[in-house]
Parts: C-alpha cells; sequence; structure tokens
C-alpha cells in the first residue's frame, strides 16, 4: 500500500497530537456506555494498549471518559484494542478470587484479512493490497452485512477499516452483544463457507438444494466474479492458474476442458466454456448437486472469516480511530450504503491529517522530525483566531464557533460524521425500546 507521505520513525511525534486534538473521545465514550445500559459497563470493559518496540499492556481499564482520555494522552498507544465487558474491572483483575474473573459481554465481531485469500489472488500476497484485490473486501461487506441484518436481525452494524489489509465489523445490538460463545460459534459457523487448510484443494462443497443464504451470496458473487477473477486475476490466462481451477472439478470435465482450452485463450469466453459444460453434465446426470461452476466463484470470492475472533467473548480486536503503525494510516469508519466507493488507499495517514490540513513545515529545527511543535502553535492559533473573529460576531456564532473540534478541520470529518450517524441510529433504537416497554407497563 503506498503510503509515501508517511514515517513510522516519526510516529511518536505525531500521536501526541493525535490523542490531544484529533481522537474522537465524546463519540468513542459514547458508543462504549451504550446510553448508560448500567453503571459499571464501561468500567468493566478490557483495553489493550501496544506501546513503541511493541510493548503489550492489558487489561486497562477506566470509570470515565476523561480517565480513558488522560490515560491515552500519556501512554500514546501505537494500536489501542477493544475486548470484553468483565465480571470485575479488568485493572483489577489480579485481585479477585481464581475463577470470578469472567469475561461477560462484548460485541459480535468479525475479522476479515486479505492475507487469508493469497491462494486466490495473484495481483498482491502476505500484507500488499491493491485496488484489484480489495475488491474482495467489497464482496466480504455486502455478504455479511446483508445476512447479519436480514437473517439474525441485527441493526447497529459497524464497519471499519483496519488501516492496512482487512475490515473488522462490531455488531453492537444488545442481543448480539449478551451471544454466548455458542451462540457466536453458530453464527460463525453458519457464515463460514470457505473451509480447509493449504493442504485442502476444494475448500466449498455444495450440496442439493443449494441453502437460501448460499444462493443469496452467490448472488453478490455473481456482480463481481468476471471482473474480478477473470479478468483482474487472469484466472484462466496462465497454466498454473487454469490448472488451479481444474482441479476443482471432475476428471471427465476437466480433461474436456483441456481439449477446448487448447484453441480458445480468451479468459472470459474459457469461463463461458467450463459453465456451459458444467451446466450440461448437471442436466444430464441422475445425481443431485453437481454445481462446480458455483463453488468455483466461491471458492475465489467468499469471505474468509477468521472464525475464532468472532467465537471468543474475551478475544481483543483493534479499536476504531486507532492508527496502524505500519501504515499509518487510520482506523476508519467505512459506509456500506456506499461500499463500492471505499478506497483504502485514500483513507487519511496520521501525517495527512496532522500536517497536509495545517500546513505545517516539516523542518526538523520547528520541533521534531515533522514540526510538532510547530503544529501545536499553529492549532492554538487556529483556535485563538476563531474565537476572536467570535468576539466581532454575536454571542451565538461565537459560542458555535468555539464549539467546532480539531477535526471537523481535516480530512477525518466524514469518517467521525459517519460514526455520528450510527451511534444516533442506536439511540434512537434506545429509545424506542424504552417507550413500548413504559406502554406496556401502563397497559398493565
Amino acid at each position: 500500500m503506498p503510503t509515501s507521505d508517511y514515517d513510522p520513525a516519526c510516529l511518536p511525534d505525531l500521536l501526541p497530537l493525535y490523542y490531544r486534538r484529533l481522537f474522537p473521545f465524546s463519540q468513542y465514550y459514547r458508543w462504549l456506555t451504550y446510553g448508560g445500559v448500567s453503571k459499571s459497563y464501561f468500567q468493566n470493559r478490557e483495553f489493550s494498549f501496544t506501546l513503541k518496540d511493541d510493548i503489550y499492556v492489558r487489561y486497562q481499564s477506566f470509570s470515565t471518559q476523561n480517565e480513558l482520555e488522560k490515560e491515552i494522552q500519556k501512554m500514546n498507544p501505537y494500536k489501542i484494542d477493544i475486548g470484553a465487558v468483565y465480571s470485575h474491572r479488568p485493572s483489577q483483575h489480579n485481585t479477585v478470587k481464581s475463577g470470578a474473573f469472567q469475561a461477560l459481554e462484548k460485541e459480535l465481531v468479525f475479522d476479515i484479512d486479505m492475507t487469508d485469500y493469497d491462494d486466490v489472488r495473484s495481483c498482491c500476497s502476505a500484507a500488499d493490497i491493491c485496488s484489484k484485490c480489495w475488491t474482495l473486501m467489497t464482496i466480504a461487506i455486502r455478504i455479511l452485512d446483508r445476512a447479519l441484518r436480514e437473517d439474525f436481525g441485527f441493526q447497529h452494524l459497524l464497519w471499519v477499516y483496519s488501516g492496512r489489509r482487512g475490515v473488522h465489523c462490531w455488531v453492537c445490538d444488545e442481543a448480539a452483544r449478551k451471544l454466548s460463545v455458542t451462540a457466536r460459534s453458530a453464527v460463525a459457523e453458519y457464515l463460514s463457507l470457505v473451509k480447509g487448510g493449504e493442504e485442502t484443494v476444494r475448500k466449498v462443497v455444495l450440496s442439493d438444494p443449494i441453502h437460501p443464504f448460499i444462493s443469496q451470496s452467490l448472488g453478490v458473487v455473481e456482480n463481481y466474479f468476471n471482473k474480478y477473477a477473470i479478468v483482474d486475476q487472469e484466472v484462466l490466462a496462465s497454466k498454473e492458474s487454469v490448472d488451479r481451477v481444474l482441479s476443482l472439478l471432475p476428471e471427465d470435465v476437466r480433461k474436456e476442458l483441456l481439449v477446448h482450452y487448447q484453441n480458445e485463450k480468451n479468459p472470459v469466453n474459457r469461463w463461458g466454456i467450463l459453465t456451459d459444460l458444467v451446466n450440461q453434465k448437471r442436466e444430464m446426470s441422475s445425481k443431485k448437486g453437481g454445481y462446480f461452476e458455483k463453488e468455483i466463484m466461491l471458492q475465489y470470492c467468499y469471505p474468509r472469516l477468521d472464525v475464532n475472533v468472532s467465537k471468543g467473548v474475551n478475544h481483543l480486536l483493534k479499536s476504531p480511530f486507532s492508527i496502524h503503525p505500519k501504515t499509518g494510516r487510520v482506523s476508519v469508519p467505512i459506509d456500506v450504503r456506499n461500499v463500492d466507493k471505499f478506497n483504502p488507499f485514500e483513507v487519511p495517514t496520521i501525517r495527512q491529517v496532522l500536517i497536509v490540513r495545517f500546513k505545517i513545515s516539516s523542518n526538523p529545527k520547528h520541533g521534531g522530525p515533522l514540526g510538532y511543535s510547530l503544529l501545536c502553535e499553529e492549532l492554538d492559533k487556529s483556535r485563538a483566531d476563531e474565537e476572536e473573529d467570535g468576539i466581532k460576531n454575536n454571542e451565538t456564532q461565537s459560542a458555535e464557533r468555539r464549539k467546532i473540534r480539531d477535526y471537523k478541520r481535516t480530512s477525518l470529518a466524514k469518517y467521525i460524521k459517519l460514526f455520528d450517524q450510527f451511534l444516533d441510529a442506536m439511540a434512537h433504537t434506545r429509545k424506542g425500546e424504552i417507550l413500548k416497554k413504559s406502554d406496556l407497563q401502563k397497559e398493565f
């Protein structure tokens, strides 16, 4: 991922300012308190900090937003992870009787990482991504978001870019947060389709009739398959890639296709020949099943979940608005309504947010390798100028100007606005549930 404007060595200079002026603490606290669901809900939440030189600090917990804010600004973590809500305060877990410290609740979470697709993408490998293979993340979001909403009835899904090569989903409905390990496992298994390790050739096996969930997922995959797999990944272009696809087919179909492919070299036409032949064989067969072309599409495009992340209540997951230390990119929310337009390469880096917006010099003499001291002065001057201008206007305008947070003058603004919309939707649902309970009580 190209991040030419970012140097990881500068992170220690940038993080203090990011946490002091740009991190959305008020929205963050509003999210994790869930409208004050219980007094201890936030207090018993685990936070984990990864500090410089990979120093890992677990079981952090805080009573208030202010306490959380001060500790983050003091420690300036390279990464923030969020864990479960426990039976006791995580910071006091060593003082609790053995076995009494239990993870009680947590959002149902999903982690999709591009490295799990290395066997089906030719453009990149390992941590690298490009616009071609990012389509896999778009497909994953579309399939999982629909299933979680329509098949399970969840409403409040927060999709977040990991900052480098994947996406996370936080299902925040109360029902999701209270799910047992068994129930989480059931949801994760329902959504898992690609199974088997490197030694497994055929990772998707469909039975007849095809389950409605799989049919819905195939509808999504079909919209992207030709462009992603046939054109961009050229899965039917080279001999090696063709052999990999044909290994997923029965021997008789494979032999016939090899004959056809001697004369037909165009990958799109090759896929057409494959699907036609498989369909003919299926219609002629007395046996049910034989959806080999659909299995290939799913094996190359279906979401690959880290099931263990979803199953465990006490599993940690990277926090929204955390910074990825290697790319410098902010882990921002993704607008599912416009998921096809989301471009990971346009997500701002911490340097872009802090330096570019305020046109700060990168001259080391200004304090640190990126002019950190000067940047603080510029931000303070910007706020002072606003307040001075406000004096010249009426008091209402002045008060409104003072409420403008620094992030609203940066490229983070649209992402925090999206987060606000997500929080407003949850608040609206909570209000409706309270009114419904009140009406029921009146009836009795």
